[in-house]
């Protein structure tokens, strides 16, 4: 079954607008909804007194209606008596996270908060494991690392220390503290900051943000071992959220039975040619951390606002448009944030469905546009998946470690990664973000982006990748440091550079300074950054730099490995050249790429046991006409669709291929 739904908050409504809410709800297509995720003071309003009455009433209420509901396990909003009663439960940190009245203001390590979550956790799980419109949970909400320095943080991570390097002397070694007289004598002595400090040692501050992601998988489990010994029958999941400060997601979601997201793509119209893009790259990563379908939680559903400026309204049709997009990358549920808009909170401009006024309008003839073409291909699309041949590694440490330590002015991990992602997308090919602990044996070109922290492991598995046929490219600032985050000592790309047939003997950090490439055709590209001065050892290049010093030299090379080529970027250049060469390589990899495909239109299959399902997407505020190759009838329309298809500007289609 697909999942369509709103989030609502029966708290925040009087009991006589419920019932109405809930017919036009079902109306409009909703078959689930989100109930609770910020309720706590609600269900438990004194210490020990709990008061699920209202919330039984809302959830049958529901089930009368055919609706079914996932609960959230309101931890991420501490209520007032529980801050008041057990202070501990505040983190220590430099901003507003740090005292109650807003909403993530717990730390992940307080004994105190999480004796209350098992305690709020158990209770709701027990009260609903036999309810028959209770499918599913949501643990606490939208997660992300506090880099909290209370007592119990410092404690925790001196017993993850412990565990981690056994010594004090080994600490010592893997941080490097002989530098500025930094040697620890004394567990003690190793104390957390309140904020990120540009001095610091990198290698601690790495191992920091471990035990922070750590912990907050570990408090994640508290809620997960409740809920499996009482509602074995449920799903779990989380809904996580674009955050800027890493989180590992991948270990995060590993207990869970499936991630979500949340999933806001920017109205704003200069962001027409690379929001759709970046919402994709979104989609795919969390796709990527289980490698399975997903949820998205919250799907915009008006213009957010409130601590920010409001949004432009959505433009007509970039609300089904971007709920089929989640659907086409592989989401088997989505919940649109919220039914309402809020008119009390924190809230009020964050806009839903339905404005204050509550009167039905565009938005909500959208949403019911989409619910309703996706019941009607609910059986065809149940059970499908999305299966690529292409990967791009995301790595925890390496993003972290790069973003703790700068390179050159305007370099940047995540819109590096959207720039390769674009440009494959551009193409019509399928991508999955990845964690390069995973199985890649069944990937035919896999991109490497700023692999900054690079073990021996993880190289030996691209290495073994090459030889048996794939295809890899790699692109600056791969193999910089060890896992400890200290600097590896040999060349760059340090054990890549076997595969790559090739070595840095130099760099040049040139920030916002013009600078160019050249490829053996003669075309010149432009190229921003960085600079690889590097030395062939087998590989041959395929482009050189056209200016500076180093003039001439190689800039871009290949190597033929085993059975399979491994490509080494010596620098970031524009997406042209990202797009040629990913047309060139996917055909390489026996793929086969869309080089016509119109700027804006994206193209996503999901598939099962012979059933084939292409989504085509305009996600631009043009029409354009897309070229189609083979003969196909359209689900949502049932004309048949060949050579080309014309999309007016958010308009999408999906198609089979004809019997």
């Amino acid at each position: 079954m697909i999942y369509i739904g709103v989030d609502y908050y029966p708290e925040q409504w009087e009991r006589s607008q419920w019932e109405s809410d809930v017919k036009l709800m079902k109306a409009s297509g909703v078959n689930v909804v989100r109930l609770a995720e910020f309720a706590w003071s609600r269900l438990e309003p004194k210490e020990g007194a709990y008061c699920f009455g209202w919330l039984d009433d809302a959830i049958d209420l529901f089930a009368s209606y055919g609706i079914d509901v996932v609960l959230g396990i309101p931890t991420m909003t501490p209520p007032n008596w529980l801050v008041e009663a057990y202070p501990d439960v505040l983190p220590q940190l430099d901003n507003h996270l740090g005292q109650p009245g807003v909403r993530g203001h717990r730390c992940y390590n307080s004994p105190s908060y999480q004796k209350k979550t098992r305690q709020i956790t158990r209770q709701l799980a027990a009260h609903y494991n036999d309810h028959p419109a209770v499918i599913g949970w949501q643990t606490d909400n939208e997660f992300a690392l506090l880099m909290c320095g209370c007592e119990h943080c410092t404690e925790a991570f001196h017993m993850w220390l412990k565990r981690t390097y056994g010594s004090l002397e080994m600490v010592n070694k893997q941080w490097g503290t002989v530098v500025w007289s930094g040697e620890y004598s004394s567990w003690s002595q190793i104390r957390l900051p309140k904020n990120h400090h540009t001095y610091f040692n990198p290698s601690f501050l790495l191992d920091y943000r471990r035990f922070q992601s750590e912990s907050v998988t570990a408090y994640q489990h508290i809620q997960i071992e409740e809920i499996r010994k009482l509602c074995p029958t449920h799903f779990i999941t989380h809904n996580t959220w674009a955050d800027g400060t890493p989180l590992h997601h991948y270990e995060l979601f590993k207990e869970l039975d499936f991630a979500s997201i949340d999933y806001y793509p920017n109205t704003s119209p200069e962001k027409v040619k690379t929001n759709p893009y970046s919402g994709a790259l979104l989609l795919d990563r969390t796709r990527g951390m289980k490698q399975a379908p997903f949820w998205v939680m919250e799907q915009l559903s008006g213009p957010p606002g409130s601590w920010q400026n409001i949004w432009r309204a959505p433009y007509p049709g970039f609300i089904r448009a971007a709920a089929w997009q989640s659907i086409s990358r592989g989401a088997d549920g989505v919940v649109f944030f919220r039914w309402r808009t809020a008119a009390v909170g924190s809230e009020q401009y964050w806009h839903g469905l339905l404005d204050h006024h509550g009167v039905p309008g565009r938005r909500l003839e959208e949403f019911s546009k989409f619910s309703k073409e996706v019941g009607e291909l609910s059986s065809l699309l149940e059970g499908t998946t999305v299966n690529n041949n292409v990967a791009i590694l995301w790595d925890f440490d390496s993003h972290t470690s790069f973003k703790l330590q700068k390179q050159t002015e305007g370099l940047d991990f995540e819109e590096h990664v959207k720039e390769l992602h674009r440009s494959l997308l551009r193409l019509g090919l399928g991508v999955d973000l990845i964690d390069p602990k995973v199985d890649i044996s069944s990937y035919r070109l896999i991109i490497v982006p700023m692999l900054y922290v690079l073990t021996d492991e993880t190289a030996a598995k691209l290495e073994a990748f090459v030889e048996k046929g794939g295809i890899l490219v790699v692109t600056p600032r791969t193999g910089v440091k060890l896992a400890n985050n200290q600097m590896r000592q040999d060349h760059l790309p340090g054990p890549l550079a076997r595969c790559l047939g090739v070595r840095v003997t130099e760099y040049d950090s040139l920030g916002l300074e013009p600078h160019s490439i050249q490829h053996s055709s003669g075309i010149r590209y432009s190229a921003h950054y960085w600079s690889d001065l590097l030395e062939l050892q087998g590989a041959e290049a395929s482009c050189v730099h056209a200016d500076q010093f180093y003039k001439g030299t190689p800039a871009v090379t290949k190597h033929a490995f085993g059975k399979g080529a491994a490509y080494y970027l010596g620098t970031f250049p524009e997406e042209a050249y990202y797009d040629a060469l990913f047309a060139d390589l996917s055909e390489e990899a026996g793929l086969s790429p869309m080089t016509s495909l119109p700027e804006g239109v994206q193209v996503s299959v999901r598939e099962r046991d012979g059933v084939r399902l292409v989504f085509l997407l305009n996600m631009s505020r043009q029409t354009q006409t897309v070229p189609i190759e083979g003969s196909f009838v359209s689900q949502l329309s049932g004309e048949s669709v060949q050579q080309k298809k014309q999309l007016e500007p958010y308009a999408i289609d999906v198609l089979t291929p004809a019997l």
